[in-house]
């Protein structure tokens, strides 16, 4: 069985940083807020500003998300600091983590979602700390600049950057479903970045594949998983 080393993780979670980054600053240069409103059209009038990849089914916005996943907020200025803080222990554990299960020689499939997990919480850690400091702010008629004189807010505080919209399915409830008959049912509605689906793809992957990571071998000890998720030589 091949263990996945360093270097290959390393290669991934960079590769991940890179296309995450330069896709944000591409957005946050390039192009103004999105505003609220365009994403409840009716799905056959043109949107305003966006980026049509695929016709409706796949589009570029811009939206700056100031709290957690899904846009949720709390405590203001201290709630945002806190938030970033959190981040950034969470990646400091994520580098020791990823570090152990190498060295254990966990399967080579749960490190890499490891490392997509990791490279999705970095990349996103990168704009609370830093999108303030580099970037002037943006607004609905306003495209911001890079290293202006001075940034939009203070360090810690600055605004992770979404863009990708793919509403596949626009539909209505049956009008005979409970508590929601009749109203508008839309997949995918959130608007997340290349960060935000490293992270998913990582946990889904952990949960749909968790049988083959962590399944133990026939006869084996407490210590001995099948593909290598924790293998204990033993010498004769």
């Amino acid at each position: 069985m091949l263990y996945v080393k360093a270097r290959t993780i390393f290669l991934i979670v960079l590769l991940i940083i890179v296309a995450d980054q330069s896709l944000k600053i591409w957005v946050k240069t390039h192009m103004p807020l999105s505003h609220p409103a365009d994403f409840y059209r009716d799905p056959v009038t043109p949107y305003d500003n966006g980026i049509k990849l695929l016709g409706d089914k796949a589009q570029i916005y811009f939206v700056e998300n100031e709290g957690m996943a899904w846009g949720w907020k709390f405590g203001g200025s201290w709630g945002k600091m806190a938030l970033t803080l959190f981040r950034l222990v969470a990646v400091v554990f994520g580098i020791y983590y990823i570090q152990t299960i190498i060295r254990k020689k966990y399967h080579r499939g749960f490190i890499i979602c490891a490392g997509l997990i990791f490279a999705g919480a970095l990349g996103n850690l990168l704009d609370s700390m830093f999108y303030g400091l580099i970037f002037e702010r943006s607004s609905y008629d306003h495209v911001a600049k890079i290293f202006p004189a001075h940034g939009y807010t203070t360090f810690l505080h600055g605004r992770v950057v979404d863009m990708l919209y793919f509403p596949i399915i626009k539909t209505h409830y049956p009008s005979w479903f409970p508590f929601v008959g009749g109203e508008e049912f839309e997949f995918f509605s959130p608007v997340f970045n290349l960060a935000d689906a490293s992270i998913s793809v990582g946990v889904i992957a952990i949960l749909l594949f968790q049988k083959k990571f962590f399944h133990k071998r026939p006869g084996a000890g407490s210590h001995s998983l099948e593909g290598n998720t924790k293998v204990d030589a033993v010498q004769a």
